[in-house]
């Protein structure tokens, strides 16, 4: 037990070291798509809006669902936990979660699930409406707030009186969360699927991002609840998460670490100036780095001289471009600091520090960075990765 207790503790000091501050939002939207990969969505004409916005706001390069089927995706993005992969699950859910944590802190919140048969609904599935897409209506801590489930019919007119509260869940049905094909088109291709999944999106979400209330404060994060079934990466395979908010650090920000479900989760709720989070997102980083803070404090190592490379992480898979950051240490001032890849110099920094961010091609490649201090001694590290395709 006192084993557990000091890894534990130390994972939490670790991850304490590796976020930064994220900014306090007046609002948080969290949006669920269904079953499509990063490949199949990012750079696809299916999707123009949808790619118009990783474009002009944040993209997680290198983020992964934790399961398959969908239910245990939508626990992780709201308890921390995977709680079940039975997407016929009926049980009432006990355990911490964000509802919890939005009462303790006094924050308002709704579930606006699209076709929810009324208010308060916390019955099965009614085509096309899933209930197993919407985790509110399992939570004990409901039963006292069954007002807060609504249909999505709600979300326009609450956006145009200003009366959104300070989270919302949203989940399009079936028809139009690229799940199953849209009502207009009983037999469709999965590019009409995502095409209508995207006309959805600009349609109901779009005033959302040029509403006054939205660039003043708000925060919504898209992302897709797991990639297809053949994608077990990680558990739930690589999925898009697309970042939008007036304060992103820079247009297009592409993010390299990874992240997951429970990532999200706790940007939710640390975004609304809650610090106490639920299951496994009190262990992983926050996704600060899309509002330009620091992702790393890139430890340098206790040998000297020496090169820590933090990111990226040997053996990782990754999509252009990569971030690499890397820090030197030396008992002499350190003059430059240069990337290889594949042995060709890329980069020189005139610092003990680099941050950069490359371009790279489809492949595996040999990442190296070498310092050289004021004495012209030289040392390096070095890594390997897998890029894959956009």
């Amino acid at each position: 037990m006192l084993r557990i207790v000091v890894i534990v503790v130390l994972l939490c000091c670790f991850v304490s070291s590796l976020n930064g501050q994220v900014p306090t939002f007046n609002h948080v939207f969290l949006l669920v798509e269904e079953n499509h990969g990063y490949a199949s969505i990012i750079g696809s004409s299916a999707m123009p809006y949808l790619n118009s916005l990783a474009k002009q706001y944040g993209l997680a390069n290198n983020y992964y669902a934790n399961s398959h089927p969908s239910i245990g995706n939508y626990f992780m993005l709201t308890t921390g936990e995977v709680i079940s992969n039975n997407d016929s699950y009926g049980a009432t859910v006990n355990t911490d979660n964000v509802v919890r944590q939005l009462a303790k802190a006094g924050v308002s919140w709704k579930s606006y699930a699209e076709s929810l048969p009324a208010v308060g609904y916390t019955g099965g599935d009614m085509y096309p409406y899933s209930k197993h897409h919407n985790p509110f209506a399992y939570f004990s801590d409901v039963k006292k707030q069954l007002s807060n489930l609504v249909p999505f019919s709600q979300f326009a007119s609450d956006l145009a009186a200003g009366t959104l509260p300070q989270y919302s869940f949203i989940v399009p049905n079936l028809q139009n969360d690229g799940h199953d094909c849209p009502a207009t088109i009983p037999t469709c291709t999965d590019a009409q699927k995502l095409t209508n999944a995207d006309t959805w999106l600009q349609n109901n979400i779009d005033p959302l991002i040029k509403s006054a209330s939205f660039q003043n404060g708000g925060l919504l994060i898209i992302v897709f609840d797991e990639a297809g079934s053949a994608d077990v990466r990680n558990g739930g395979g690589h999925v898009p998460a697309i970042i939008v908010s007036p304060s992103i650090q820079a247009s297009g920000y592409r993010a390299q670490a990874m992240y997951q479900h429970q990532s999200v989760l706790r940007l939710a709720l640390e975004g609304l100036g809650i610090s106490s989070f639920p299951g496994s997102s009190k262990f992983v980083p926050n996704m600060a780095e899309f509002f330009g803070k620091s992702i790393w404090s890139c430890p340098t190592s206790d040998a000297t001289p020496s090169v820590s490379i933090c990111l990226p992480s040997a053996g990782t898979s990754l999509v252009s471009p990569v971030r690499i950051v890397a820090n030197a240490l030396s008992s002499n001032q350190i003059s430059t600091m240069q990337i290889t890849l594949d042995g060709v110099s890329v980069y020189t920094a005139s610092s003990n520090r680099i941050d950069a961010q490359l371009t790279l091609t489809t492949g595996n490649h040999n990442i190296a960075v070498q310092a050289t201090d004021v004495a012209n001694v030289a040392f390096g590290s070095a890594t390997k990765i897998i890029v894959g395709r956009n």
